[in-house]
Order: C-alpha cells, then sequence, then structure tokens
C-alpha cells in the first residue's frame, strides 16, 4: 500500500498550516545574525514529520490548542539544536542536501545556534508552564545524548550485540518520537495512562523507522545519505549484527577487520555490503522491522477510533515504507 504525507496530514492541515507561522515566531531574534539563521533553518524544514506526530496524537484524545503548537515548537527547536551541535561533532557540511549551519557560518556560531535554540524551548516552556511537556521533552534530549556517546563507546570495539544496539536506537531514534507522542496527548490534558500508551506507540513507532533507515545503508534509493556510510562511520546495525552472528570465526574475523581498518576504502565497504546481503541480514532486519511495526499498531487501537488515529496507523506505514 502507498502511503502520501499530504493525505496523512488531512485531518491536521490547518493546524500544520497555523504552526508554520508561529514557530517563526517563537524562532525569533533581535539579533540579525540569529534572524538570518533561523530563517535559513526554517527554508530547510524537511517533511515536518514529528510536529505531525504531535498534533495527530492530540487530536486522538482531545482539541488541538496553543499548548500543542508549543509541544511541537518545543520539539523542533530542542531536536533542531541537537542536529547543529551534531553537524559540529561530525564536522558535516551538508544536511539534507543543504549547507549545514557550521559549513556556512562556522563552528563557532552553529554551536551557539544551538544553544540558542535550546534556551529558547526551555523559555517557550517555562513562561508558559508547560513542565509537563518539558519534563518529557527534556528527557529525549537526555537519552539521545546517551545513545550517541553508548554507540561511539561501542564503535571503538565494534562488540555491538541486538540488545545493545536496540538500547542504543530506543535513545538515539524512538525516544524523539514517543516524546512527539506523549507531548501531544499531554497538551490536551490526557490521562496518564493514554500518555504512556502514547509513548509505547511512539517507541515501536521510533525502532522501525530506525530499522528502516539502516536498510538504506545496503541499498540504491536516493536517501540523503551516501551508501555504506553506517559502515564507513563504523556504525554496527542490525543487518550488520545479525550477519556476523550467523557466519562462521574467521568470516566474522575479516569482516570486524574491514569495518575496524579500512572501511574508506569503497571496494571493503562493497564487500561488508555484500556479505550482509548474502547471509540474512537485510532479511532479518526487515522482517524485526515489521514486528516493531505490529506491536505499534496494536498498541495504536487502544486510543478512540478517529480520522486522526486513521492517520497516525498511515504515517507508521509511511514511515516504513517511505524511500528516504
Amino acid at each position: 500500500m502507498s502511503y502520501s504525507l499530504s493525505s496523512i496530514q488531512v485531518p491536521i492541515a490547518e493546524p500544520m498550516k497555523a504552526f508554520e507561522g508561529k514557530f517563526r515566531q517563537f524562532m525569533r531574534s533581535k539579533v540579525m545574525l540569529l534572524d538570518t539563521i533561523m530563517n535559513y533553518i526554517i527554508q530547510r524544514k524537511g517533511k515536518q514529520m514529528r510536529p505531525m506526530f504531535v498534533f495527530l496524537s492530540a487530536g486522538v484524545m482531545g482539541e488541538i490548542n496553543e499548548k500543542t503548537h508549543r509541544g511541537a515548537a518545543l520539539i523542533e527547536l530542542l531536536h533542531t539544536a541537537t542536529l547543529v551541535h551534531d553537524d559540529v561533532v561530525d564536522d558535516s557540511n551538508y544536511r539534507r542536501g543543504f549547507f549545514s549551519i557550521n559549513a556556512i557560518w562556522k563552528n563557532k556560531i552553529a554551536v551557539l545556534v544551538g544553544d540558542y535554540l535550546l534556551s529558547k524551548g526551555l523559555l517557550l516552556s517555562i513562561e508558559n508552564d508547560d513542565f509537563d511537556l518539558l519534563k518529557s521533552v527534556s528527557t529525549a534530549v537526555r537519552e539521545m545524548s546517551e545513545g550517541e556517546l553508548l554507540q561511539i563507546e561501542k564503535a571503538r570495539k565494534l562488540d555491538i550485540t541486538e540488545d545493545i544496539y536496540f538500547d542504543i536506537i530506543r535513545k538515539k531514534t524512538a525516544t524523539l518520537i514517543s516524546a512527539c507522542c506523549a507531548v501531544g496527548v499531554q497538551s490536551v490534558g490526557a490521562s496518564e495512562e493514554y500518555v504512556q500508551i502514547a509513548r509505547e506507540f511512539g517507541d515501536r513507532v521510533g525502532v522501525a523507522f530506525q530499522i528502516k533507515d539502516d536498510l538504506f545503508d545496503y541499498g540504491d534509493a536516493e536517501i540523503g545519505k551516501p551508501l555504506g556510510i553506517d559502515i564507513k562511520e563504523k556504525k554496527m546495525t542490525l543487518p550488520l549484527i545479525y550477519s556476523l552472528q550467523h557466519t562462521s570465526s574467521s568470516t566474522k574475523k575479516r569482516i570486524i577487520h574491514l569495518i575496524k581498518h579500512d572501511s574508506e576504502n569503497p571496494q571493503s565497504v562493497r564487500e561488508v555490503i555484500e556479505f550482509v546481503k548474502n547471509t540474512g541480514g537485510l532479511e532479518y532486519a526487515t522482517q524485526r522491522m515489521h514486528e516493531f511495526a505490529q506491536e505499534a499498531r496494536e498498541i495504536l487501537n487502544k486510543f478512540p477510533e478517529s480520522t486522526y488515529r486513521n492517520s497516525l496507523h498511515d504515517l507508521l506505514g509511511y514511515t516504513i515504507e517511505r524511500n528516504k
């Protein structure tokens, strides 16, 4: 089945359109340089999936309101801050096909911009007494940092097991989508029971989403990152972990040696990709992705039936069937 973001957005078309203007207002600065950079960031916005999760989750449990908009803005501000800082850490000059902030304005300004975005998000919540939203999002940012550091620690030894892999992606990716869903239902005053259900739904969606991203590393789709980039960066993803667990010790040693010492060599990267393809790594990862997606569907059915719930169901489908 084919899913389109335009049809998924139908129940929240008006709030999403209003959000663009509100978000610009939230990011505004009296410092001309900052305002220029904020406008550049807004122009580079992607598919807006995070605000979609916030607004659809809110609509499932109540009426979308100003607190919902502040929650979506808080998510975007803090997440954008982490991306700006990530580009500095990774010395990356591009993001989504555009020049990164550090590529244009250099590292010092990029770090300060990230700090500015973080402070804007914190103040937005504090000034409106949105402490429940702030707690949800701050917890997600903490876990994202822990996930990144855990992945860096394990990349040095390449000793990631499947359990550790899921711990990393839950912290790095799933926790933010989980926070989006929690913030949405919190913004309309839902009970803690439904906040927890929303968190669990977002967690399963986030895990499935990241596995899909991992699969892109072995395919030919135009996805905004080069083929084999995870291998070059010594990231142990699910297809590779499975394949290493289901091969001979000699082959395992050879593949690990290639990743550790020769991952800049295109021929070595191609060899690792072929190894994973030939040992069932892609099929296994795809199977696990669909398992998490099915868990998400079952959790979603605990919410009242509505057009918002239907769109969340389709947004889940989009995350695992997208081409980039």
